[in-house]
């Protein structure tokens, strides 16, 4: 049975469930996002381990990012995203769960973070190809803006209450939260009527060599495409930035900000980068009206790099605060700007793959070295030399975007008001 699609977002019920799936599964992590370094920092006030927190949210997409995507290409992406969900519930409410019991350790937080991640990364492969699908390509970017949008205004209010909630509640049994988001998302995508994968017929069997042909065909496509290619690089750039300065916020927040590791204060300096987020997914849209996806990169980048570095100098928590609203704005915008061209110059059958392969350079190799080398940064000259340090590498993105490619599709679109053209291949 065919369904049509309404021409309105906010009016195809289907998208509305996908929206909430999203959110909720948002809000989640977003907890666990705070939750879980504030409690390896608590159990054993070592800069290193926080920071190792934080790299084993991107570590996973090293190991099984290519894989997943290239499965989440053959098979159903709504069974696998409902598949997904139900085993992060589980494995969530294992760590309070734990706490209740009183036999909770470092160890197991480690583990817990790095698996729940690992199976995150299929059904992100399946959630990338899935919304072309659902929503169809000419509407993909509104689509991402509805999404980026509710993630920044939850970025918003969940950090203050989070860090409200820390200061009377032990952070292990707020992750009761994120693993109740899990099941609630698998509930939501389970309602979803219209497919989110088109046809599978006439497939090769599933077998090692063909899994590792169509990871081959996915990372061919990006590095062929240039607008692909050079996005990605710069992400990978901007990854490593984010990454080092996400490692030591929460020690960046208790010794230097002297804002401790809960409270209002505490879940401001975390939340404005929710309302610079939100500015960045309104806007996307409308920026697009006016200038070409490769533009928006290259002004934007400059701006997230620059505030890469005067952040962490804010001698004020409230400072800062300003200072990580402006950055979010155009770390996010550069983004889910990126997110979006992705999705709308990749052929159907390679969305997964191609997608997944981008997330795994910027997110897994970007973020992961970056949230490493900034413990490392952090703890050998304090948290504020370490971000500083790291923001500094904002800048090499900045030179890669200029001197690539980007340049020439963007003045080659010029006039296009966004529209994705074919493909700039070279």
């Amino acid at each position: 049975m065919t369904t049509v699609m309404p021409p309105r977002l906010r009016d195809d019920p289907d998208f509305r469930r996908y929206w909430l799936a999203r959110a909720l599964s948002i809000t989640g992590s977003m907890v666990t996002a705070i939750a879980l370094p504030v409690l390896v920092y608590r159990l054993s006030g070592s800069t290193v381990l926080t920071a190792l927190v934080t790299a084993l949210e991107s570590a996973p997409y090293l190991l099984t990012g290519l894989f997943a995507g290239a499965l989440a290409d053959r098979w159903n992406r709504r069974r696998v995203m409902i598949t997904a969900d139900c085993v992060n519930a589980a494995l969530v409410g294992s760590v309070p769960v734990a706490h209740l019991l009183g036999v909770l350790s470092i160890a197991q937080v480690l583990v817990v973070a790095f698996t729940v991640q690992s199976v995150y990364t299929f059904f992100d492969g399946a959630n990338f190809g899935a919304l072309p699908v659902l929503v169809g390509r000419a509407r993909v970017a509104r689509a991402n803006s509805a999404v980026w949008t509710a993630s920044s205004l939850i970025e918003l209010f969940v950090p203050p209450l989070t860090g409200l909630t820390l200061a009377v509640l032990d952070p292990a049994s707020l992750l009761t939260l994120d693993a109740l988001s899990f099941a609630a998302s698998a509930f939501a995508v389970r309602g979803i009527v219209r497919a989110m994968s088109e046809s599978r017929e006439g497939q090769p069997p599933l077998r090692p060599r063909v899994v590792l042909a169509d990871i081959g065909d996915g990372l061919r496509y990006l590095v062929r495409h240039a607008g692909v290619r050079t996005m990605t690089i710069v992400g990978s750039v901007q990854s490593f930035t984010g990454g080092g300065f996400m490692a030591l916020i929460v020690v960046w927040c208790d010794r230097v900000l002297h804002v401790g590791t809960s409270g209002l204060r505490f879940g401001l300096v975390w939340g404005t980068w929710g309302i610079g987020g939100m500015i960045a997914a309104l806007s996307l849209p409308r920026l697009l009206k006016r200038m070409p996806p490769a533009a928006i990169t290259l002004y934007a980048l400059p701006v997230s790099a620059l505030l890469g570095v005067l952040s962490p100098l804010s001698p004020h928590w409230v400072v800062a605060a300003l200072a990580l609203l402006v950055w979010g704005s155009a770390y996010v915008l550069v983004v889910v700007n990126a997110v979006s061209y992705r999705q709308q110059v990749t052929p159907e059958k390679l969305l997964g793959r191609v997608n997944t392969a981008g997330r795994m350079l910027s997110w897994g190799v970007g973020w992961t070295l970056g949230s490493l080398v900034g413990g490392v940064l952090g703890n050998a000259f304090g948290p504020r030399t370490g971000m500083v340090l790291m923001g500094l590498c904002g800048f090499v993105g900045v030179v890669i975007a200029w001197t690539s490619p980007l340049r020439r599709i963007a003045a080659g679109q010029e006039g296009g008001h966004g529209g994705v053209h074919e493909a700039e291949v070279s």
